[in-house]
């Protein structure tokens, strides 16, 4: 209970799936975990899980839309007034739809929520962080992200939103391929000041990330080929990034199953890396 203790930890998207098991294996070991939910029932429900079988009363829940950036704006504001470190950041929250949606600010939902809700978060945090140091930012990306390609002209898909039988919803696989190069790019940012950023894929999980069944053939070919891991299993990268002393000091790093892997090509070019990061500074109105 005490390899965490003192550290506080915010984790997106835990009242279920990987998030939850995330918060509850840094609770055990003595975190301060604070779980930003969108639904405060299930996230209380959550919450006072995670208490009882970690044994650990310095669990902490606070309420944000991450659809929603008047609500991100607002639970930053919130956290700050709460706390006055941040020495974990997990975005782990994220979502699958086959269907195209837009917020309430007009943006199409998987790149709004995988994408633009972990950039505007992680700089509205980043000087409470800093302050924290050593600290560490995690991105809970997709090894799909190899598969899309950033059209600056069509962010929003709203050209193109089709289904690949080959990746899954094209937009997905977008808005974790900007996440990824966001990931690199705020490493080099951030390089030498004491926080460091990296990214993994939790591989396939058991959750519910995809809001609605894919088509027949996927969930044959899914069952019979594909490996699906418990919660627990998809969570132990994120544990391990966020605790393990092995990769204190490493950054700008992709991490599979808690090994390193190589970098996507796609991901090195720094002029793509900078056009996104100017575009989601407008689209986020930060300046």
């Amino acid at each position: 209970m005490s390899e965490m203790e003192g550290k506080i930890c915010l984790i997106t998207g835990s009242n279920s799936g990987i998030g939850k098991a995330t918060a509850l294996g840094l609770a055990k070991k003595g975190a301060t975990v604070v779980m930003a939910c969108r639904n405060r029932e299930r996230g209380e429900k959550a919450l006072n899980e995670i208490k009882r079988k970690s044994g650990n009363d310095k669990i902490f829940l606070m309420i944000v839309d991450l659809s929603s950036q008047n609500s991100i704006h607002q639970f930053a504001k919130n956290f700050k007034k709460k706390f006055s470190r941040l020495h974990v950041l997990i975005n782990n929250a994220g979502v699958h739809l086959f269907k195209r949606e837009e917020t309430v600010d007009g943006f199409e939902m998987n790149f709004a929520v995988n994408y633009l809700a972990p950039f505007l978060l992680t700089n509205l945090l980043l000087d409470t962080i800093k302050e924290s140091t050593p600290a560490r930012i995690i991105n809970v990306s997709s090894r799909y992200h190899i598969y899309a390609t950033l059209d600056f002209d069509d962010l929003q898909s709203k050209k193109s939103y089709r289904f690949s039988y080959r990746t899954g919803a094209d937009a997905y696989c977008k808005s974790k391929l900007a996440l990824t190069i966001f990931t690199y790019e705020l490493a080099k940012r951030l390089d030498g000041t004491g926080v460091t950023v990296n990214c993994l894929c939790p591989g396939v999980v058991r959750t519910n990330l995809i809001k609605e069944k894919p088509p027949l053939p996927i969930r044959v070919l899914s069952n019979l080929f594909i490996h699906q891991k418990t919660s627990e299993e998809g969570a132990e990268t994120s544990i391990y990034l966020a605790s393990s002393p092995d990769v204190e000091g490493v950054t700008g790093k992709f991490f599979i199953d808690k090994k390193e892997v190589p970098r996507y090509q796609k991901c090195y070019d720094k002029r793509v890396a900078q056009h996104l990061w100017k575009i989601s500074e407008k689209l986020t109105g930060l300046k």
